[in-house]
């Protein structure tokens, strides 16, 4: 599948899994664009923003939008960022 926005399938497959393993491959991507940094602290750094981004959504202080709006707003931000 291609969204339209990367070459290929994965973001769009990636979005796709569960809230759970959608963090844990947020966590391990961000490991890999800075490998200076200690993994530990990025480790905890993400774990505690995934979990309060979790909390958020279940207490409904999140608000929340659908997979095919949230490809829409970014297709509108590339397209006016190319102009």
């Amino acid at each position: 599948m291609n969204d339209g926005l990367w070459p290929h399938g994965s973001a769009v497959d990636a979005l796709t899994l569960p809230a759970d393993e959608r963090a844990a491959l947020v966590l391990r991507l961000a490991e890999s664009l800075d490998e200076q940094h200690d993994a530990a602290d990025a480790e905890d750094a993400w774990a505690a923003e995934v979990a309060a981004r979790v909390e958020g959504i279940r207490s409904g202080g999140a608000e929340t939008i659908t997979t095919a709006d949230a490809l829409a707003q970014a297709r509108a931000r590339l397209s006016a960022h190319r102009g």
